[in-house]
């Protein structure tokens, strides 16, 4: 008897521990409804919602194959413990996965209850992550080779009598908060599907132009990310798809040059979503700790409680800002330039130590990736150690991606009268402008918490003081050595001074 534990692969295609299960004997397909993990500050209502609708897919989908998905409630290493005797199950099939560090402690714990039973676990790789000692010199071509083998094919798997499958239950765990997110992209392979072929074929040629403005991202971005991130389409079948295409599109027959140019730039970006994950798989530290040491103390560790709540809510007084937060609440989703404005902000003009709003972010994001989610996040605080600073100017960005302020207009509607002469920075406008489109600063919208010029110079300084201290250089050398980018995939994307703001699986 064989069991596949089902974690962040939501899926039967591309499924390497379905596939090598049912090769071996009857198999156990099982989804472990954790109370435990949905309890951790980073977990959120939308994250469920996506990962249930996928559950409900993937049921069918098993039964499809002959033995439909078992759901159990309650602590994966009693539960597989329990499972494993009653069955006699002689191995456990699982794909690795770089999780926050609960997932990664329970995971010790699933490993030392399996030896002890004598039950052989079989972790396998679905992304270019490398578990262990990692070669950075080498990991661009692990990564080509890895993503060039053929994809696994789901096999027939007998039904298993006797076996309750038992229920998806409606939510995980009673402390977890109620969270609508109205305009949240759905669960489920069906949707991945779809999502992935109209990107393809019809959204993404112009990917590479539109991917920086919040008005235009949501149409030419790809959408895939929620659906990486939870496993419902595999990293290899997104990246032999797009290859795919662009051979297509090379034909003579093929579309104009704009769909290579896009698709290209795509392709890069799921590059970098398996060298972010990397990072914290080789140094879970940053889920929690700045990676530049010389930076430890850099804001303290008290987040200023009024400051962030402004953040989190949307009334910083800064436009672009507060859009950009109350569109994510209302989607679960923003475009990747929009999320490191909103960190940025948070760490340099609102000087907070980037744990609380990289946590609040994180609930947020329906498409919450941990291991690209907190190198990113710690990218844009200036805590690496080696990454430029990317300190955002957020009138300046309002200008350049929001010019007439429709994206504004839309998600802040206490300013939707306000002429586009002031729609950028509100608490400039004349007391008679005020007066003339119904909108006072400081009572209908607020004024902005500081002066963002000044606060970022202050950043900047004490940024740069910290890079100056005694053992830093060093430090980054170490740094740069574990983590750094070495050697471009075999088959290089145009180059894109962006492709270091990538946040999420926002490709």
């Amino acid at each position: 008897m064989q069991l596949v534990w089902f974690k962040r692969d939501l899926r039967v295609e591309d499924h390497e521990p379905l596939h090598r299960a049912a090769d071996r004997g009857p198999v156990i397909p099982l989804y472990i409804v954790e109370p435990g993990l949905w309890q951790q500050p980073d977990m959120a209502g939308r994250h469920w919602a996506f990962v249930r609708e996928s559950l409900l897919e993937l049921r069918a989908s098993l039964a499809q194959l002959g033995q439909p998905l078992v759901v159990r409630l309650g602590d994966a290493p009693a539960l597989l413990a329990l499972l494993c005797r009653k069955h006699e199950v002689s191995d456990i099939w699982s794909h690795q996965e770089t999780g926050n560090q609960w997932t990664y402690r329970r995971d010790q714990q699933v490993a030392e209850t399996l030896r002890a039973l004598g039950v052989n676990w079989h972790e396998c790789r679905q992304h270019g992550v490398v578990r262990g000692r990692c070669d950075r010199d080498q990991w661009s071509r692990q990564f080509e080779e890895l993503m060039r083998r053929p994809r696994f094919v789901p096999r027939a798997l007998p039904a298993i009598p006797g076996l309750d499958p038992g229920e998806v239950p409606e939510w995980p765990d009673r402390a977890l908060a109620a969270d609508p997110c109205p305009g949240r992209q759905k669960g489920g392979r069906l949707a991945a599907e779809r999502i992935l072929d109209s990107f393809l074929h019809r959204r993404g040629g112009r990917y590479h132009r539109e991917i920086s403005s919040p008005l235009t991202a949501t149409r030419s971005c790809s959408r895939l990310s929620p659906h990486l991130a939870w496993g419902t389409l595999a990293m290899r079948e997104a990246l032999q798809a797009t290859r795919l295409r662009r051979a297509q599109l090379q034909h003579p027959s093929g579309s104009a040059e704009s769909w290579g140019r896009a698709l290209s730039a795509f392709e890069g970006r799921l590059h970098w979503h398996c060298h972010f994950i990397q990072k914290l798989e080789s140094e879970p530290r940053i889920e929690f700790e700045n990676l530049q040491r010389a930076t430890a103390d850099l804001r303290g560790q008290d987040c200023d409680p009024v400051r962030l709540q402004a953040w989190a809510i949307g009334r910083t007084g800064w436009p672009l800002v507060d859009a950009c937060m109350r569109a994510l609440h209302h989607d679960g989703w923003i475009n990747f330039r929009m999320r490191a404005m909103l960190i940025s902000v948070a760490s340099y003009q609102l000087w907070l130590p980037w744990r609380e709003p990289a946590l609040h972010l994180a609930r947020q994001f329906v498409d919450y990736e941990p291991g690209i989610h907190y190198p990113q996040v710690q990218m844009q605080s200036g805590t690496t150690g080696i990454n430029t600073l990317r300190i955002y100017n957020p009138v300046k960005q309002s200008l350049e991606q929001d010019s007439e302020g429709a994206f504004i207009r839309t998600w802040v509607p206490e300013l939707g009268r306000v002429s586009d002469a002031w729609i950028h920075a509100p608490w400039q406008m004349p007391t008679r402008a005020q007066r003339a489109c119904g909108t006072r600063i400081g009572e209908h919208y607020p004024a902005p918490l500081v002066d963002h010029e000044a606060a970022a110079r202050r950043a900047r300084a004490a940024i740069i003081r910290a890079r100056r201290k005694p053992g830093a250089s060093q430090e980054g050398r170490r740094i740069l050595q574990r983590h750094g980018s070495r050697k471009r995939r075999a088959a290089p994307a145009r180059k894109d001074p962006r492709q270091g703001e990538l946040f999420g699986d926002d490709a």
